[in-house]
């Protein structure tokens, strides 16, 4: 088997990483990555603000602001799991997409779009020897979290955070389903 499907079967998803996070050189690469992602009608629906170093802790504060404004607190074992989790985050990208202003292509295919684009981002920075994490939690669904990172409410919608850095520990093993308990096969009907 090439390494190229080596590191391609052996990446997973680790949420506690530490710093170092990826060099400049290291996220161009991570970014040219993304950019790689399918595009239907060339729409260039990626959109991705960078939180580094002292910055990512504040993202928790962010989630909690925004949960008592829309009524929707976040629940304290919530915000303590999340403070804990990103106290040793150096990066984190917050994801967002902006569909076709035109309304040519459907919202759900920039967002397929952007969905691969985190994809080929988890998997860039597992070959480049990082532990990635993409996360939905913290306020990604309350109203003010995507404004507050800087996405237009009216053009954007968030769609979560991927925290990267060096491992902590080296991940255990993982069960992987066997993919033929997920794939079936289709054959045209017999002309009468």
């Amino acid at each position: 088997m090439s390494s190229f499907f080596d590191v391609l079967l052996g990446r997973r998803s680790v949420k506690f990483v530490q710093a170092p996070g990826p060099s400049d050189e290291q996220l161009d690469l991570i970014l040219r990555a993304a950019l790689r992602a399918p595009d239907h009608g060339a729409i260039k629906p990626w959109r991705f603000v960078l939180v580094r170093g002292a910055d990512v802790p504040a993202l928790v504060e962010v989630g909690v602001r925004a949960g008592i404004a829309t009524g929707n607190p976040l629940p304290q074992p919530k915000v303590d799991n999340a403070r804990k989790w990103l106290s040793k985050v150096p990066l984190v990208i917050a994801l967002g997409c902006r569909p076709d202003p035109a309304g040519r292509i459907p919202a759900e295919e920039s967002m397929l779009a952007v969905g691969a684009a985190v994809m080929n981002m988890l998997n860039a920075a597992h070959a480049l020897g990082f532990g990635a994490f993409w996360s939905t939690g913290l306020g990604t669904y309350l109203d003010g979290v995507g404004e507050a990172l800087g996405f237009d409410p009216l053009d954007e919608r968030f769609m979560g955070y991927l925290a990267i850095g060096t491992l902590i520990d080296a991940p255990g093993p993982v069960e992987r389903p066997d993919w033929r308990d997920h794939v079936s096969e289709w054959h045209a009907p017999e002309k009468a």
